[in-house]
């Protein structure tokens, strides 16, 4: 574990203040159990600072939270991430997940103001006509200004955070060590893949990070509503924006969270609920790319009864098949079909073991409670927990792209409700779904299906002499290999190594005794007390191994304990 830890020490002033929190919060054992203690924590002094009396009393989820909030901006957005995986957390901790708030001091306008300057190139004065210093926004990540383009154009400037770049890369070198070591220290959770968890959230937090790459998602998404006068998606101004300035349009109008301006401003409140619904199912299921945190600070309602949606730094892809899935999940559930509904859902197991008839079971049970509920009148947010309930029950972790899909359709139904008591999603579901499995069977369609199944039954077929000879070769030439992945191997290969060196210093420490009994019987050289030194001098280095032996043996013991 020693090596593995000391991969971290160019972070180990982090890696300490991350320790201390949670430790503080009342999550030292899990600490302990990643190692952090027996390594670095007694090169860094971790434990200065016991938790707090009564921290332990605190539920486990709210103290998580607490010490996500304290570990700062990348550990908020982990969070964030986390309250995605329905699949793999239960409700409570989802909802403290939930909590998390990225609100953050605000920079100094006039150190903003020099930040755009350095990174444009160019004097404030030449880019914008006004600027305005207090911001309308503060995150973590960024913050957003006001100001006024030559042209007179209103436009919203997200600039980025000085600094913060080094300081994710830190975290997110430290999370990827964690990961690692939660997979080896706590055998149950590596079916979780904590590695891919971390892996996927370092992709988001990045791309999040990129300010030109949420300009381009904007750019995609004002392409795929250019024809939907309801749906109003920011411009990008690319001359003056680059990967730490953003300039977009200004959106003026009412925001999602403030329900009760809509009356004044003349706005239909059912008719928003529907016109934002068609608009992330069309992204969803027609587009494949989707805004996946439409919550009600990313969603302003403007005259005319239009939607804007805003912050695009974390959008969702969907490939044509896993659309196709959710489709079929969709016409599963409409018709009633368990059969249907359980082959969908097993294309999700990946590696999972699951018992596939407790699990077909399982499902049929889940149908039953809503076989007499109109499509129309489903709750999609109580049937997608129940499908994570069912999910959680068997081990299975949903691909990372649909536990983001999950939480948006959740967090967008929830939207709809907050408009209209009465809406249902699955009712605005049912046209969609409706229309893609008419243009499935089209004459067109099928064609193309045909050909694409033809030529890759011919490309198979002519590709596998090529692959036979080549692994005939392979075996001729001794460079045939088998790769079997065993849990906890490289850890038993760790422990043989230390078993090892244990061993080699025992046998060192013995010869150093012999050999310094004999050189002690020789009256020669220089002495100390009458007694050779050399001899005197071996004993002394024999004695610190066995000691080193006996600490590290009964460090050993207590790891097992």
């Amino acid at each position: 574990m020693l090596r593995e830890t000391l991969v971290a020490m160019r972070d180990l002033p982090r890696l300490k203040e991350i320790t201390g929190i949670l430790i503080r919060h009342g999550l030292g054992r899990f600490a302990e159990r990643l190692g952090l203690p027996r390594t670095v924590a007694r090169v860094a002094g971790f434990f200065e600072a016991p938790p707090p009396e009564g921290e332990s009393e605190i539920p486990t989820p709210v103290r998580l939270r607490r010490a996500l909030e304290a570990l700062g901006p990348t550990f908020i957005k982990l969070g964030q991430i986390l309250s995605t995986r329905v699949d793999v957390f239960p409700p409570e901790w989802i909802a403290e997940f939930e909590k998390l708030q990225n609100s953050v001091p605000a920079l100094p306008g006039a150190d903003i103001e020099a930040l755009i300057a350095q990174s444009l190139g160019r004097p404030l004065t030449e880019v914008f006509a006004s600027f305005e210093r207090a911001p309308i926004g503060s995150a973590s990540i960024a913050q957003v200004h006001r100001a006024t383009l030559p042209d007179g154009t209103a436009v919203a400037v997200k600039v980025r955070r000085p600094g913060i770049v080094a300081k994710v890369d830190a975290d997110l070198r430290i999370l990827a060590h964690l990961a690692y070591l939660i997979e080896l220290e706590f055998p149950d959770a590596r079916h979780f893949q904590p590695r891919e968890i971390v892996n996927q959230f370092s992709r988001s937090l990045k791309r999040e990070l990129d300010l030109a790459a949420e300009g381009r998602a904007m750019e995609r998404f004002g392409r795929d509503f250019a024809d939907d006068d309801h749906v109003r998606v920011p411009r990008v101004y690319w001359a003056c924006s680059n990967s730490e300035v953003n300039v977009q349009d200004f959106v003026d109008g009412v925001p999602a969270g403030r329900l009760d301006l809509l009356a004044d401003a003349g706005l239909d409140p059912r008719l928003l609920a529907r016109r934002g619904a068609d608009a992330v199912l069309r992204m969803i299921l027609i587009n494949g790319f989707f805004h996946a945190d439409p919550h009600p600070g990313n969603v302003f309602y403007l005259a005319g009864n239009r939607i804007a949606f805003i912050d695009f730094g974390m959008v969702g892809r969907l490939s044509h098949v896993r659309r196709d899935e959710i489709v079929n999940l969709l016409f599963a559930l409409a018709r009633h079909d368990e059969r249907a509904m359980t082959d969908t859902l097993l294309e999700w197991v990946g590696r999972n073991p699951v018992d596939e008839q407790r699990f077909a079971h399982d499902v049929s049970e889940l149908m039953f409670q809503y076989d007499h509920v109109p499509l129309g009148q489903l709750n999609l947010s109580q049937l997608i927990d129940d499908i994570m309930s069912l999910i959680r029950d068997h081990g299975i972790v949903l691909p990372p792209d649909l536990a983001m899909l999950f939480k948006a359709l959740i967090t967008l139904e929830g939207l709809g409700r907050q408009l209209d008591p009465d809406f249902y999603l699955l009712e605005q579901v049912t046209p969609f779904v409706r229309t893609l499995i008419r243009a499935r069977y089209k004459p067109a369609a099928l064609a193309a299906r045909t050909r694409r199944s033809l030529a890759d039954s011919v490309a198979m077929l002519a590709g596998v002499p090529h692959d036979v000879v080549r692994m005939l070769r392979d075996v001729r030439q001794g460079r045939f290999r088998v790769n079997l992945d065993l849990a906890r191997l490289d850890h038993f290969g760790r422990q043989i190594d230390k078993s090892s060196n244990r061993l080699t210093m025992g046998i060192v420490t013995g010869c150093l005794i012999i050999g310094s009994s004999i050189v002690l019987t020789v009256d020669a050289g220089p002495k100390l007390l009458g007694l050779p030194l050399l001899g005197l001098f071996g004993f002394l280095i024999a004695l610190v191994n066995s000691c080193w032996l006996i600490l590290s043996i009964w460090r050993a013991s207590k790891d097992y304990e």
